[in-house]
């Protein structure tokens, strides 16, 4: 006698698949998230053939956070995709196969909205005034001028 498994029993036991590997790391709270996401997979796959060519809708990709809670911290930046807090996205969004503009296309973020925590990018702006990015090559700032003097009247002048 076969039982036919149902996309519920499916989507559950690929998420104990995934969570059981150790590579990948998951809050209580993330659970529920990956299940709805494999289940929707399921669901999505045994419809029927994919229509190629056509944008996935919003809908598809539910945000993890609002962008406001998204943004609340000034010392990290919380993804919309998996609702963890980072520094910086890119590396997160590479390593989901995105670009920035992808991702804010993804979740209808505006144009401007930022890609690193306000904090992060204080220091890095820090960082880079301190070596001196910015600035033109010839011209220094007035404390680290140079004094050069032109040589006295009747004073030997250096050989070279």
């Amino acid at each position: 006698m076969t039982t036919k498994t149902t996309a519920v029993e499916l989507a559950a036991d690929m998420t104990i698949a995934w969570l059981s590997n150790p590579n990948n790391r998951a809050t209580v709270t993330d659970v529920p998230v990956i299940l709805t996401s494999m289940y929707n997979a399921i669901a999505r796959l045994s419809s029927g053939p994919l229509e190629t060519g056509s944008k996935p809708s919003t809908s598809e990709y539910p945000p993890a956070v609002s962008v406001r809670k998204s943004l609340a911290s000034k010392d990290h930046i919380v993804s919309m995709i998996d609702g963890k807090p980072y520094k910086a996205l890119r590396r997160h969004l590479t390593a989901a196969g995105l670009t920035a503009d992808e991702y804010r296309e993804r979740y209808n973020l505006k144009a401007n909205y930022p890609m690193v925590s306000q904090s992060y990018s204080e220091v890095r702006r820090a960082m880079a005034k301190k070596i001196g990015l910015g600035r033109n090559r010839g011209s220094q700032s007035d404390g680290a001028k140079t004094n050069v003097s032109k040589p006295k009247p009747g004073a030997p002048q250096p050989k070279g």
